[in-house]
């Protein structure tokens, strides 16, 4: 019975290891009170008490207060199964490292453009078969215009905004 009883003990996890895990638990719902509403509501938190507290802790300023509600907050993301939230959050990382990728990719292509000019027209129309030769030509010529003048970027702008509908990143 002893040798049981023994084995019974190694398997229980270690004092420290419990502790890691709630403070895992912790920073996830610190997460979650830093994502927007939109965002959290596409979270699975099945728990209503939960997101009740998360919307609480989005309205606390003192800082120890915050913490301790952190605190609670991580306590009752014991109660509940984290993987589901935890791959929500990571397909929503994925997407905003992919948002941000496609709008350096679009800043590359205008400052191509407004350096290069017409051979950048060129390789942008092969790329994306449904530009508007006239009109990216006009942003360009209209953007060295206002350099020139010394005024706001406005057509560095439209170029951007044409650049994200060609794209389809609208």
């Amino acid at each position: 019975m002893d040798e049981f009883e023994d084995d019974a003990e190694h398997l229980q996890p270690s004092k420290t290891a419990l502790k890691r895990q709630m403070t895992a638990l912790q920073k996830l719902g610190e997460t979650l009170v830093e994502l927007s509403d939109k965002e959290l509501a596409r979270m699975p938190i099945e728990d209503e008490r939960v997101r009740e507290v998360i919307h609480e802790a989005r309205g606390i300023r003192s800082h120890s207060a915050r913490r301790r509600h952190l605190q609670y907050l991580g306590k009752l993301m014991r109660g509940i199964d984290p993987t589901p939230i935890e791959q929500a959050l990571e397909a929503l990382h994925q997407r905003r490292r992919g948002n941000a990728e496609a709008f350096h990719r679009l800043e590359q292509w205008r400052e191509r453009l407004l350096q290069e000019g017409d051979p950048a027209v060129q390789a942008l129309l092969e790329a994306f078969p449904g530009g508007d030769r006239q009109l990216l030509r006009q942003l360009i010529r209209q953007h060295r215009r206002e350099a020139e003048a010394g005024k706001p970027p406005a057509a560095s702008r439209k170029l951007f905004r044409y650049l994200r509908e060609l794209a389809g990143e609208d």
